[in-house]
């Protein structure tokens, strides 16, 4: 569902599998220019680092410096996008400093197809024409005719569409948003009465705490912040079973005791992430594993 918040930013709502709404700003188009901009920096100065080396000691001759220069820039810049989108979770360096992210339109996790063919179609949208303009004295008018064509489709497309989407993004069913902070307020812990932090009703093993991750823990913490939100409210008995399921849970959690469940889960979560953080781990979200596997197969 797209709509525009009260500061006039359009907003994309998203349900998750944990059926808990969540709402995504959709990245401003200077924003993400900026972000591009500073990634093909970072290509240009990786690619005239690797030509130097490999011309500085004489493997190629300097008459295949242009042709070399043009096979590294595909060589590094789609293996640039794609590991950092699935390593990051959909942000590359650029992304990153400017603060967007890559997410998948059905509120899933990034896949390494979506990854892969968003990346593949900038090549085809961005930098081949960029590099047929850039040969414009050697072509013939109607070839950079079509080329100018093709660069005005491809600026068109974002500004034509709610969702300011790129023809990569719609092939791949992707969505470029500003990236959530993700930071965990010190009062809803303390919140909690002293009595029930000292005798807790429900237990959590350390193998239930390592699945979820600091955004879903800030996710749940909106939702424990939500005063219109009781314990035998549909979201939130559905969030219980959802979590529980997720985690292999095997205690009940008796009708009523939703919420002192989901304040439990939460103060232990935040300690169990807040003690990883002191021995250099942190996790962003529940695919921390899932998605360093993945890039470690396309490695």
């Amino acid at each position: 569902m797209n709509r525009t918040d009260k500061d006039g930013k359009r907003v994309e709502q998203f349900i998750p599998p944990e059926g808990v709404p969540i709402d995504f700003a959709i990245a401003s188009l200077g924003t993400r220019f900026g972000a591009q901009f500073l990634d093909m920096i970072f290509t240009v100065l990786i690619v005239g680092i690797i030509a130097f080396l490999i011309l500085y000691t004489g493997l190629l001759p300097a008459s295949a410096e242009a042709m070399l220069t043009v096979l590294l820039g595909y060589l590094v810049g789609v293996p640039y996008y794609v590991l950092s989108e699935l390593i990051w979770n959909g942000r590359t360096l650029g992304k990153r400093i400017t603060g967007i992210r890559v997410i998948n339109m059905d509120g899933r996790r990034l896949t390494p197809h979506q990854v892969t063919a968003r990346n593949l179609m900038k090549e085809v949208e961005i930098f081949a024409p960029m590099g047929l303009l850039a040969s414009v004295g050697t072509q013939s008018a109607w070839e950079n005719g079509l080329t100018s064509l093709w660069l005005l489709v491809v600026v068109v497309v974002p500004f034509t569409n709610r969702r300011r989407q790129r023809l990569g993004d719609i092939i791949a069913g992707t969505l470029v948003v500003d990236n959530p902070r993700s930071v965990l307020l010190s009062d809803l812990a303390l919140s909690v009465p002293a009595a029930a932090s000292s005798q807790s009703a429900f237990e959590f093993l350390p193998e239930h705490l390592d699945i979820y991750g600091k955004y879903e823990l800030q996710t749940l913490e909106d939702v424990l912040r939500d005063a219109t939100k009781t314990s035998n409210t549909k979201e939130i008995v559905q969030i219980v079973r959802t979590i529980t399921r997720r985690i292999r849970y095997e205690d009940t959690v008796k009708p009523g005791q939703e919420l002192t469940f989901l304040n439990e889960f939460y103060r232990a979560q935040r300690e169990h992430l807040e003690s990883l953080k002191l021995f250099g781990t942190l996790r962003e979200n529940k695919y921390h594993e899932h998605t360093r596997t993945e890039a470690k197969k396309l490695v």
